[in-house]
């Protein structure tokens, strides 16, 4: 083995010196964004963050390798997969982000506020670590600050500091490490779209000092704290375009103080198609804007709102859906899940004038699409006569790390030889977050999006760059967690078929609860996923060989 690593080594210098040795291989990010005409008049500008866009060259930062990613590399190497040792290398030379976490558990057992306290000096520490190391490369740093209490509703991630007051402390701790340093911040992955009041009575009962309300002032405390710096890039939760309604969480953005920010960021951790998040991303911020312009709904009365909402956003006021037959002014806000539109948009002439549906997330969306579930005219069409001029002006990023592909439709196991019922396809379809097979990475990270979708042309007054970047915010290769029956993400039937894989267990045993069927079919044994953040080489794998656009292997020149 170690004869045919040093063959390796002289075959492919870039794989097992530039990435194995050093990891820091940045490729250069540079292009131009298309903008619209300018307008004629002076329109209604929706307030966000100013100075704080991000250039359409910015170079981002890339971390060093994921931990287990060399070691995958080597073993790859060392078998003679030259090819796929230099996919993972590929990957890992991609910009990616860095994730601030708090305490850990030996930490957390400390006595008093010990625990909380070196945690603070522990991020404070890998935020300048991080700052330098980005400087050397040139580079802009993109953290995830993701330690809010009650975390994830104390599921697969689950965690976070253990009070509102801990948590103040470690945000003012990131704020003093970045001091006025250039960075793009993501103000807790699904604190926002995953609120309190979502996550059933069992976490109330846990926690409940833990509400819609202390979410929201978490937050807004870390938007007060963080936009001191006036070269930051801030962007709150929104969730993703599967999973709340575009009202919902434009009011509970606003409510959070979305206003004071550059925007938001869609997608983390998740499947969807780059396209659809981007027309979601669009009609979030269309939303914000006409309800806080046209409609002069305030973060207060957002606030209000919110702190009401339980199991889903129900949007209220001027963020609520729009009348059907229309008022006069237009007003609402339109939504993924009814399409609808009036007499002559697109989705009228398929269906008819005023019938919508629920758009798929498995296909890509468009104003055209001939496909109703799929076709976006009459959501545009309902926000272009909302807005009435104003422009939008709450920007968004999504996360392309692993959404190549789109989400899995698990439709592939219903038919032969798997033949699993509606109901198996359901809960698969339902836990097709969580480490899902035949999956690809996404488009690679920048800032020059040049995003003009078909329906920008006339819907949007002044037509503003609204898509600021495409990044890889969750790090490719590494596990949601560990996906199972027992967790209700997984389910089999086995009357149905069962799998001629030895052990493979039967509905009835316990083991049945803890395995991955959809991995065990792929690796052709009795697989358990990884703990969250851990590495999945076979996950790493697929997606780099399934990237979408194409990776290119890094190899020997």
């Amino acid at each position: 083995m170690k004869r045919r690593v040093m063959q390796a080594i002289t075959l492919m210098p870039q794989i097992a010196v530039a990435v194995v040795v050093l990891g820091m291989a940045t490729p250069s990010v540079s292009a131009s964004t298309v903008r619209g005409p300018a307008l004629s008049h002076a329109p209604r500008l929706a307030s966000a963050a100013s100075g704080h866009e991000l250039s359409p060259g910015t170079n981002f930062y890339v971390p060093p390798p994921a931990q287990g990613s060399i070691q995958q590399i080597l073993r790859l190497i060392g078998s003679g997969q030259f090819k796929n040792a230099g996919l993972i290398a590929a990957m890992e030379s991609v910009p990616s982000a860095v994730w601030l976490d708090g305490e850990t558990p030996a930490q957390a057992a400390e006595p008093g506020n010990l625990g909380w306290e070196q945690a603070d000096l522990d991020v404070a520490r890998q935020v300048r670590q991080t700052l330098f190391a980005a400087s050397l490369e040139n580079a802009v740093p993109i953290f995830v600050a993701y330690n809010i209490p009650g975390r994830d509703c104390s599921e697969y991630s689950a965690g976070g500091a253990p009070s509102d007051a801990a948590y103040d402390a470690w945000i003012n701790s990131i704020s003093q490490a970045l001091g006025g340093a250039e960075a793009v911040v993501l103000e807790e992955p699904d604190a926002l779209a995953n609120l309190p009041g979502y996550c059933g009575s069992a976490y109330a009962s846990e926690f409940p000092g833990i509400t819609n309300t202390t979410r929201i002032d978490d937050i807004r405390y870390a938007v007060a704290t963080l936009e001191n710096d006036p070269n930051i890039s801030l962007y709150l939760d929104a969730g993703n375009s599967d999973w709340q309604n575009a009202g919902g969480m434009a009011e509970t953005l606003v409510a959070a103080d979305v206003q004071d920010t550059q925007g938001f960021f869609l997608n983390v951790s998740n499947y969807q198609y780059a396209t659809n998040s981007d027309f979601f991303g669009t009609w979030v911020s269309s939303c914000i804007a006409y309800a806080t312009v046209n409609e002069a709904q305030t973060p207060a009365d957002a606030l209000a709102a919110v702190a009401t909402f339980a199991g889903t956003s129900t949007p209220t006021g001027a963020f609520a859906g729009p009348a059907y037959p229309p008022t006069s002014p237009p007003g609402g806000c339109a939504n993924q899940y009814w399409n609808g539109g009036a007499p002559g948009t697109a989705i009228a002439s398929l269906i008819g004038a005023y019938n919508g549906v629920p758009l798929s997330p498995f296909g890509v969306w468009s104003d055209t699409s001939a496909t109703a579930d799929l076709n976006t005219s009459g959501i545009d069409a309902s926000y272009a006569n909302a807005l009435d001029g104003t422009v939008p002006a709450t920007h968004f990023i999504v996360d392309t790390s692993r959404n190549g592909l789109g989400p899995n439709s698990m439709q592939a196991y219903a038919a032969a030889p798997d033949d699993q019922p509606s109901s198996v396809i359901g809960t698969l379809v339902g836990g097709g977050w969580c480490n899902p097979t035949d999956e690809g990475l996404g488009i690679a990270p920048t800032a020059a999006t040049g995003v003009m979708l078909s329906s920008l042309d006339t819907y949007l007054p002044g037509n503003p760059p609204l898509l600021d970047a495409y990044l890889w915010i969750k790090t490719p290769g590494q596990s949601d967690g560990q996906c199972d029956a027992a967790g209700g993400v997984r389910s089999w039937d086995d009357a149905a078929y069962t799998p001629p894989i030895p052990g493979w267990p039967s509905s009835g045993a316990a083991a049945f609860q803890t395995f991955d069927p959809l991995w065990s079919l792929a690796t052709g044994s009795v697989f358990t996923d990884p703990a969250a953040g851990a590495w999945f080489s076979q996950q790493a794998l697929m997606l780099a060989q399934n990237a979408s656009p194409a990776l290119t292997p890094l190899t020997s020149p």
